[in-house]
């Protein structure tokens, strides 16, 4: 049954109405007359009654009939709509800034770790939220939960201590009656605050009710988890800890491809039918690794600081090592870490016969196909570098938070080098910051990156002719400007290079123009065989945050077959007046390019361009 038109509001009621129009009619209060500024208005929808704001009022019709008035916000949003407020419109604007990121995510699959501060704090139900709300939107989640804080709180209740050797806890059958206690009761708070659906009263204009009634989010969990006994290490006996020795990735997929959420205990299943009680990042470490995760995100209960308490929102793999190993001999986390990178590279060594660069911990050109032969695997069924499964932290070095959150960082590093490209440690007390760290260009946390610019550098005179064996096929296609190879030399220091074994595979320039607080993007060439994959967007994207450092304010290109491709990154067409004067004297109008431009937002990415510059030629 229809709703009844409602009736018309008075003006010196305290309501207005709001409504879009395709031409509507202005009025406005003048002693207590309306004066009518535009006619021809027809009405083609009812938003409901406002509050009364100040501004001004409107009369419209609906199917040339009915009439009503009241007032609405002044101004007007540009696509034929009044009475929009100013948190409507930010929040339209927010939705349509998150497209891209929810494109890039949906599909996507990351693991968790919901450290047992956060656990047992008030700051679990938002995330939960937050994580339901990204999983509607196609993002698959394995949820690793910790449990120490449990475990301890309950053998402290009971009148025991907790035992920890190193980086484990030592399990006896207290303990483990304390593990098991904490992990079943963790499992079934966070089903429970995954279960709630929207609100009905949000979703019930709509339509579609069917659905009102079901769970928010379906849950999976079970004995994905094969673990072994640490058993006896230097003379201590750890009783029930377990290693993990089989992450289930199988049946993991299985769940996650029917659409739950799958939590994954640290609790471990041994072949003879025991339960044991494993570290919880050693468990996520490995899950991330084996079910190769797009990322692994650490939740836990502060930020990651630098020196000068300022946040480090980036690090790349290189720089995370060095700082783990500048604490290696105060800290046996560190120390642990250090020891199992360096097995792994002699192991490399051993069978190569010759250190090749990296890339995600792997040698350039290699992807990341590792035969998960024991769920895990690596290849050779026996698990991850120096025989662990994982990397595990904890212990009474972390409790103490003696070195702050190094031991998060090594785990990080441990993942990214094992092929996992992106791992970001987020502070859980912050509200939203999942969201924030997922759908804001420079994020909230610490990102710590194995392949970002990865082999990007500033070009050199030997790079010359590799440049010129890249850019020869596009110039003779029309498609860059000719350039000679003395007017290549002159140009040389505005050249970026990406790197690989070698070889020169993708370069790029920018020309500033520091008075006119702008820049020229030119020569962007990939070589034919390393097309497809990204490189052209990792050299947009580092001459963007180049440019931001210097002070531009925008970028500016000339293109006569790539245009497509530019107003993809946000690039817009524009007049031959928006370009620098200088550079307009020298433009060959024969070519007849299509001019673009693009504004540059302020960099607070913390990723160190220039750091990359002083790294390579050093290295040289």
């Amino acid at each position: 049954m229809a709703a009844a038109l409602p009736s018309t509001p008075s003006v010196s009621q305290k309501t207005w109405s709001s409504c879009y129009y395709n031409n509507p009619i202005f009025l406005k209060p003048s002693n207590n007359n309306l004066q009518v500024m535009e006619k021809n208005c027809t009405g083609i929808g009812w938003f409901g009654m406002r509050k009364r704001t100040k501004g001004l009022t409107v009369v419209g019709s609906f199917s040339g009939r009915r009439r009503w008035e009241g007032e609405v916000e002044k101004g007007f949003n540009g696509e034929g709509g009044y009475g929009i407020l100013e948190e409507e419109r930010m929040f339209v604007e927010a939705l349509r800034e998150a497209q891209p990121y929810i494109f890039a995510h949906r599909g996507k699959t990351f693991v968790v770790v919901l450290t047992a501060d956060i656990v047992g704090s008030s700051c679990l139900g938002p995330i939960l939220k937050d994580i339901a709300f990204l999983h509607h939107l196609g993002i698959r989640f394995v949820l690793v939960p910790g449990t120490h804080v449990q475990i301890d709180k309950l053998l402290s209740e009971r009148g025991s201590e907790p035992k920890y050797f190193g980086r484990y806890r030592i399990t006896d059958s207290e303990s483990l009656a304390a593990a098991m206690e904490a992990a079943g009761g963790i499992r079934m708070l966070l089903e429970a605050k995954l279960s709630p659906g929207p609100s009905i009263c949000n979703i019930r204009r709509h339509g579609d009710s069917s659905r009102l009634h079901d769970v928010g989010v379906s849950v999976a969990s079970g004995n994905f988890l094969a673990a072994k006994r640490r058993g006896v290490v230097e003379g201590v006996d750890y009783g029930a800890t377990g290693e993990v020795k089989k992450v289930d990735v199988v049946r993991m997929r299985e769940r996650l491809d029917g659409g739950c959420i799958v939590i994954l205990s640290n609790l471990g299943y041994s072949s003879s039918g025991e339960v044991l009680n494993c570290n919880t990042y050693e468990v996520a470490t490995a899950c991330a690794l084996a079910i190769d995760a797009d990322k692994l995100i650490c939740i836990i209960d502060g930020p990651i600081l630098d020196e000068s308490g300022r946040l480090m929102r980036f690090l790349t793999l290189e720089e995370a090592d060095m700082l783990i190993r500048q604490r290696a001999k105060q800290s046996e986390i560190a120390a642990t870490y250090v020891k199992a990178v360096d097995e792994e590279d002699l192991s490399c060594l051993g069978h190569n016969g010759s250190h090749a660069s990296h890339q995600n911990g792997k040698p350039f050109g290699e992807t990341n196909t590792a035969m998960f032969q024991n769920g895990v695997g690596f290849e050779n069924g026996n698990g991850i570098w120096s025989g662990e499964q994982g990397f595990a932290i904890g212990g009474q070095e972390r409790l103490s938070r003696s070195y702050g959150y190094l031991s998060e960082l090594a785990a990080a590093a441990f993942v990214c080098r094992g092929g996992v490209q992106r791992v970001h440690l987020l502070d859980g007390t912050i509200g939203g910051v999942l969201l924030l760290e997922l759908f804001k260009r420079d994020g909230m946390g610490t990102m710590v990156a194995s392949d970002l610019y990865e082999g990007t550098r500033i070009a050199r005179v030997t790079d010359l002719s590799g440049i010129r064996e890249i850019l020869q096929p596009l110039e003779a296609s029309g498609t860059l400007v000719r350039r000679t190879d003395e007017e290549l030399l002159k140009a040389l220091d505005s050249f970026i290079v990406v790197e690989r074994e070698g070889q020169i595979i993708a370069c790029a320039a920018l020309f500033p123009y520091l008075d006119e607080k702008c820049g020229e993007v030119a020569a962007i060439a990939v070589s034919p065989e390393c097309r497809g994959q990204g490189q052209g967007d990792k050299l947009l994207d580092y001459i963007e945050k180049k440019s931001s450092r210097l002070g531009l304010e925008k970028l500016f290109l000339l293109t006569t077959r790539t245009a497509d491709w530019f107003v993809r990154r946000g690039f817009s067409e524009c007049s031959i007046e928006s370009i620098p004067e200088k550079r307009r004297k020298k433009i060959n109008l024969s070519r007849n390019s299509k001019y673009y431009t693009k504004k540059l937002l302020p960099d607070t990415s913390g990723i160190p361009i220039n750091g990359v510059y002083s790294r390579n030629k050093t290295a040289a």
